[in-house]
């Protein structure tokens, strides 16, 4: 059939025209080229299509039947083209974006607002995944980008960095205020020998009247205590060990991060806490329940407000790079590369 589709042009053209002449001269070819056309596709499909008359040709009954088709199709393919330029010309396209439910609130919300002001005609749909299940839907090609956490990424997928996110650990102050308590009653319940129940909160620097006042919402924390008072690895592996620590499901990729950073450090906990949303860890944490793993630059407004504070660490978690993920070596849509351009990654 795909080997006829010049030779169906050729048959509408004399079935609508009536004329083998006059649809030569609509073609732009000549009248054996015309003849020879309709010859070969009635060869090929074993059926006569036109008998001549006075007036030029006519179309058999089978003829009929055939241009009844041909003319739907032909005309679906003007439609198409008309679609298409319009499609062209308004910027109408569809977007497929995956991105795990914490990317989405804290960054891409910030480019997807502007840009779907300014393309009102692109449909974004979003698919929330974390950044494991975004990479395979992908590679799948069942979704055209993909934003991430940086992590090891397949030979055809090209990653664009926009910005770093730092993982902390925070609390609320009234957790921090009982921690002591919390080691005693640890030590009463492990058959610890202590003389006194009630520890002085000094005896750790957090805990200290310094220190416990530079423990507000910070963004800068190391820079407003001095280096006598900064916590130990020490301190650190104690507050750990007496506290329930929050932290993602250990599929997430900020959680293989984070784990990393502890194993590396030798700080571990007797209780751990997993949660499949970093919002939910906020929320606890603010509450008192125990040390959540947080990125900082998700939880800006917990820690300006005093809900929790940040625990200092001597050395910090190294940062990560977020970016978007996109096939390379894939066709990608007129919608898609405005997307692209909009965001400044090429």
């Amino acid at each position: 059939m795909i080997n006829n589709l010049n030779y169906y042009n050729v048959f509408y053209m004399v079935a609508k025209t009536g004329s083998i002449s006059r649809a030569a001269n609509q073609l732009y070819i000549s009248q054996p080229a015309v003849s020879k056309a309709i010859s070969n596709l009635e060869e090929s499909i074993g059926i006569a299509l036109f008998v001549r008359n006075s007036r030029g040709v006519a179309l058999t009954e089978e003829g009929t039947i055939l241009y009844d088709y041909i003319e739907r199709a032909l005309d679906n393919i003007v439609k198409g083209e008309e679609s298409l330029k319009k499609y062209n010309e308004l910027g109408i396209g569809h977007i497929r974006i995956g991105v795990s439910t914490s990317l989405c609130k804290h960054i891409l919300l910030d480019y997807l607002k502007p840009f779907i002001k300014d393309n009102p005609n692109i449909k974004v749909s979003i698919d929330c995944h974390s950044t494991k299940n975004t990479i395979r839907l992908l590679k799948n090609e069942e979704i055209d980008i993909g934003l991430i956490c940086e992590t090891e990424l397949p030979k055809n997928i090209t990653y664009s960095h926009i910005r770093s996110i730092h993982d902390i650990f925070v609390a609320n102050s009234d957790y921090i205020d009982n921690f002591p308590y919390r080691e005693t009653e640890a030590g009463l319940e492990a058959g610890e020998e202590t003389a006194d129940t009630q520890p002085e909160a000094a005896s750790y620097p957090i805990f200290s009247g310094s220190i416990i006042g530079n423990l507000i919402p910070l963004m800068n924390v190391q820079q407003s205590v001095s280096d006598s008072e900064v916590l130990t690895e020490d301190h650190i592996r104690d507050i750990f060990r007496h506290s329930t620590l929050m932290m993602l499901e250990e599929a997430n990729v900020t959680r293989t991060h984070v784990d990393n950073y502890l194993n590396k450090h030798s700080f571990h906990c007797n209780q751990l806490l997993e949660i499949n949303n970093m919002d939910l860890l906020l929320d606890f944490a603010a509450i008192g329940m125990g040390i959540a793993s947080v990125v900082r630059e998700f939880s800006e407004s917990y820690l300006k407000d005093g809900r929790i504070v940040e625990i200092p660490l001597p050395t910090p978690i190294p940062k990560r790079s977020v970016g978007f993920a996109y096939l390379q070596n894939r066709h990608q849509s007129k919608a898609l590369c405005t997307f692209l351009d909009y965001c400044n990654i090429s």
